[in-house]
């Protein structure tokens, strides 16, 4: 019999069952969703792929990371779980804004803005937003599984065993569908920031760092496309799963008219959490690849003695670890090294905790978001010098975007490497990491180079 506290709350139901071979690939598999979709695939778990929102979880302002934890700690509650592998317990996707009120900038002139009036891409993506998918097939080592979830009055063992049996015979027997169409081409793209106006932003936020009011600062620019043929997700992210296999590739869909998609393959992890095991990591400083080994080795020589990258990346390096310390009983920091990417190169060091307390996900989240790889120290003067000089809405660009689990486990990964598109049109992002001695001209360039994941995929 429920409890008092539970008869009020939808009732969750989630079944999974093993996929026999022939399954379908993964474009298929996300071509034969039903929106809105959900995409997780990175490098060191399970993929999955999941559609439909049996529950949906949303939260405003600067409260939304509680709001989202205690939403989800009451959804779990009420749970009837049968699973047969933990990979395939129910899990709610989404993520967050980057900034507590979503929007990033008011709509006057800024010393990045270009003459353009340009509108904000995200509509339907609200402060936070988490999907309880309906759908879900789950890549693991030991072969793909799927889970049907229900909630709310309707949700009976019954009706979801015989959702998984049809979703079962359905997904088995959808074959592989059409081939995977070309890049659908780019027919014109707006800068959102000029580059005499991105020299005079970069001057200026190197003036409050030679004042003392900043250590460092995260600018980014927005790269606005309108394209020759309809956009197919499922192609993009197959491509980029092929290309940056070391990268955590990411979809998510809100509900909106028109239908949209914030995807991405990031290079950088937020935070894993396991138990009381925490996985995190500092990612700043970047270089080129080379033509030759031999050029590639010395870019990434050159990028692990440079004085700039080094102090970017000690920065924050030592932020993180301070973020962690008031959660953990011991932190421990590796060596820094190199991660090299299709197109670029990065500074990486590895920093694993172990919690003194059971801690959920979203509160090490709110902990770490965000680090000075994506906003700056200290962090309410680089927030602040983000919004005075940015022209277009970050919305979830270089935020959370990850999973969480009725256990309070989760892992989130830093919206990078990423665009929110709908069916002609798309939003590229990226950013760099301003300190003392930035050169505006060397950080435009290196803009360039971190919007060529995504801009590779749609150009013809």
């Amino acid at each position: 019999m429920e409890s008092p506290h539970t008869a009020d709350r939808p009732r969750l139901v989630s079944r999974s069952v093993p996929l026999a071979d022939p399954v379908p690939s993964f474009r298929t598999l996300l071509d034969a969703m039903e929106p809105p979709r959900t995409v997780w695939n990175a490098a060191d778990e399970a993929c999955v792929v999941a559609g439909g929102a049996a529950a949906t979880l949303t939260a405003d302002g600067a409260d939304r990371f509680d709001g989202i934890r205690t939403a989800a700690e009451r959804l779990f509650e009420t749970g009837d779980v049968h699973a047969g592998t933990e990979a395939a317990c129910p899990r709610l996707f989404g993520g967050f804004a980057f900034h507590a009120d979503g929007a990033d900038a008011d709509d006057g002139d800024t010393p990045g803005d270009s003459d353009d009036d340009h509108t904000s891409p995200w509509a339907g993506f609200p402060d936070a937003r988490f999907v309880f998918p309906r759908v879900q097939v789950t890549r693991t080592d030991s072969g793909p599984w799927l889970t049907v979830n229900a909630v709310g009055p309707s949700a009976t063992p019954a009706a979801v065993e015989a959702k998984l049996d049809e979703e079962r015979e359905r997904l088995l027997a959808h074959g592989e569908g059409a081939a995977a169409g070309p890049r659908p081409g780019i027919t014109d793209r707006r800068r959102t920031t000029t580059p005499t106006g991105w020299r005079q932003a970069v001057r200026n936020a190197v003036e409050r760092i030679d004042a003392g009011t900043l250590q460092k600062v995260v600018l980014a620019q927005a790269l606005e496309v309108d394209l020759g043929d309809d956009l197919a997700v499922a192609d993009i992210l197959d491509r980029l799963s092929d290309k940056y296999p070391d990268c955590t590739r990411f979809l998510v869909e809100p509900d909106s008219d028109p239908p949209a998609a914030f995807f991405g393959a990031t290079p950088e992890r937020l935070v894993s959490l396991r138990g009381r095991t925490v996985e995190t990591g500092a990612l700043a400083g970047t270089t080129g690849r080379g033509e030759t080994p031999a050029e590639d080795e010395w870019l990434a020589e050159e990028l692990l003695t440079d004085d700039k990258n080094v102090h970017e990346h000690e920065l924050v390096a030592e932020t993180i670890r301070e973020q962690l310390a008031p959660f953990a009983a011991s932190v421990s920091v590796g060596e820094r090294a190199i991660k090299r990417l299709a197109t670029v190169q990065h500074l990486h060091t590895p920093i694993t905790a172990e919690l003194a307390d059971d801690t959920h996900v979203l509160d090490v989240v709110e902990a770490l978001h965000p680090t000075p790889a994506v906003g700056g120290l200290p962090p309410d003067r680089a927030l602040e010098t983000i919004r005075e000089t940015e022209p277009f809405d970050r919305g979830w660009y270089a935020a959370p975007v990850g999973w969480i689990d009725a256990a309070g486990n989760g892992t989130f990964a830093v919206g990078l490497r990423s665009a929110v598109a709908t069916r002609r049109q798309a939003t590229l992002f990226a950013g760099v990491g301003i300190v003392g001695d930035s050169d505006p001209d060397a950080e435009w360039d290196e803009v360039e180079l971190k919007f060529r994941p995504i801009l590779d995929e749609l150009e013809a």
